[in-house]
């Protein structure tokens, strides 16, 4: 069994804070060491702005919980360092399969073209997502970086003064305040942060529940989601299998409503229903098992005043389709270039509404597709059951039907259409890439595309030249020049012969056209930062 998440990663330490005799003021404090709260951390540390992270617990989360890592979050993660190594550690997967019965429905891959650098999925327990990116966080420590994980420190109350949130925080060795000019809150789905400056949810619950059995044991099956409907060791329900690194696997038995939860929990139990899945004879052992109901419901905004929300904190969704954790971190992607410009003095405060905007579209978005999967997993009526059975059925004989087996449809980064940072477009350009669309991996020739661009705005010459650098209002955006060819062409170009992106620094695009123009490029760089 793994003791990670046994093992205090950023204990309790009496800091300089609580003997100052007057309450410490910090640019911007975190709540939460989760993967979303770290996220933000080290995306603000990198780029120089100093920020405090506190969380009540002193190590990683217990049991796997999301395991599912998507192809987005693991390039954001690449640009905070430690992408790579959760791609090594983890298990990487492109391919799902979908069983009606025992009989394989259909199949489907997630990333079927060439030229990308990091993979459509892998699967990590969150300990060690975080774990991992703890380590991301003491490396900066060690190199200077304006950045601090206090373990063992509670926030127990806020209040939001108009210029700064004032904090109460609870230690094993009583009680200090500290001040922060930004506070973002990434402290989960049961937020204390939410709930003391009184704000809540909309969206629905719902009351289906779902074994998770984590299980360390040898077997052969392949590096792929296996997902059940009616199967015969779950009759009437649906099953879910995921392997894990270091031979743990993840299986999930749909219960129904009205359960015996205790009951359900017994080893004695779960061991009965993995043995009718795996066989009377299979040898494992329980690292870690749980309950869970789930709901699809957000936060009216993400921003109110000084206080930003990210991650479960702000929106929730059902598990199928790995949404959770994936926006979570693209949540944090989101906010920390725009505080940092605010904080800068180089953006309006009304650039981080921005954040709100965009990140509820991505939430509602999410909670669409999530509400989809799980009305089509668990109907809740006779006729939307008759409905789902016809389509299992037809599938199982006729391609046409497939597309409409919804077994959890899988995250896939938001395009902010719509969104008022975004500039001016043509047509003739391939729409996957049109403003608000983040940026597609390709292979350069000399490296990947993504690897090149960094945290800040830049712009893309694509078979002509653009500035190496250009400033704009003490914005500084840094040129890059290349050929118009292979896999960069297709996907940048289409047919047109050249033209010119303007990056955002969460690699989003803000704007393009077919040739440069300077003034042009600055009018979108000013709406981009919200002076426009």
């Amino acid at each position: 069994m793994s003791k990670i998440f046994e093992t205090p990663l950023y204990p309790y330490q009496r800091s300089a804070d609580q003997d100052a005799g007057h309450t410490a003021r910090h640019k911007v404090i975190v709540i939460g060491a989760g993967p979303v709260g770290l996220t933000a951390a080290i995306d603000l540390a990198q780029q120089g702005v100093p920020v405090l992270v506190l969380d009540d617990n002193d190590r990683v989360s217990f049991g796997s919980r999301a395991i599912c890592f998507a192809k987005r979050p693991l390039e954001i993660l690449d640009r905070l360092g430690c992408g790579e190594a959760m791609v090594e550690k983890g298990v990487q997967w492109d391919t799902g399969r979908v069983f009606v019965d025992e009989e394989e429905a259909y199949s489907f891959n997630l990333l079927p073209e060439a030229g990308h650098k990091n993979p459509a999925f892998i699967n990590l327990q969150q300990y060690t997502f975080e774990e991992k990116m703890i380590e991301r966080l003491r490396a900066l420590e060690v190199k200077g970086a304006p950045i601090e994980l206090r373990g063992g420190n509670k926030v127990t109350a806020l209040s939001d003064n108009g210029d700064h949130v004032r904090l109460e925080v609870d230690t094993p060795e009583g009680s200090y305040l500290l001040e922060a000019d930004w506070l973002v809150a990434c402290d989960g789905a049961n937020s204390a942060t939410r709930r003391m400056l009184g704000h809540d949810f909309k969206g629905r619950v719902f009351e289906d529940n779902f074994l998770i059995a984590d299980v360390i044991m040898q077997a052969d099956f392949p590096a792929e989601r296996w997902f059940w409907f009616d199967p015969p060791f779950n009759r009437g329900q649906s099953a879910l299998l995921h392997k894990q690194p270091d031979n743990v696997w993840r299986i999930d038995f749909q219960l129904g409503q009205n359960i015996d939860r205790e009951e359900e929990l017994k080893p004695e139990n779960i061991k009965r229903r993995l043995r009718a899945m795996l066989g009377e004879d299979a040898e494992f052992e329980l690292e870690w098992t749980s309950i869970y109901t789930f709901q699809c419901r957000r936060m009216e905004k993400f921003r109110y005043g000084r206080t930003l929300f990210a991650g479960d904190a702000a929106h929730q969704v059902s598990p199928f389709g790995a949404r959770g954790a994936n926006s979570g971190v693209q949540d944090s992607d989101n906010l920390a270039w725009k505080l940092k410009l605010v904080i800068e003095g180089k953006a309006p405060e009304s650039l981080l509404d921005s954040y709100s905007d965009e990140r509820v579209y991505g939430a509602d978005e999410n909670i669409l597709n999530s509400t989809r999967s799980t009305d089509f997993i668990t109907p809740k009526s006779k006729a939307s059951r008759t409905l789902r059975d016809a389509v299992l059925t037809l599938a199982r004989r006729h391609e046409f039907a497939r597309p409409m087996v919804n077994s959890g449809r899988l995250s896939v980064p938001c395009t902010y259409d719509g969104s008022a940072l975004n500039g001016p477009d043509v047509a003739q350009l391939p729409q996957d890439t049109r403003p608000g669309a983040p940026m597609k991996d390709a292979d350069t020739g000399a490296g990947w595309l993504l690897d090149k661009l960094g945290n800040r705005f830049q712009l893309l010459g694509l078979g002509l030249e653009v500035p190496e650098v250009l400033e704009v209002d003490g914005v500084q955006i840094e040129g890059l020049n290349l050929p118009a060819k292979g896999e960069v062409k297709a996907r940048y170009l289409g047919d047109a012969g050249a033209a010119v992106y303007l990056l955002r620094p969460d690699q989003h695009v803000a704007a393009r056209w077919l040739a440069y123009d300077k003034a042009a490029v600055r009018a979108a760089l000013l709406n981009a930062i919200g002076k426009g």
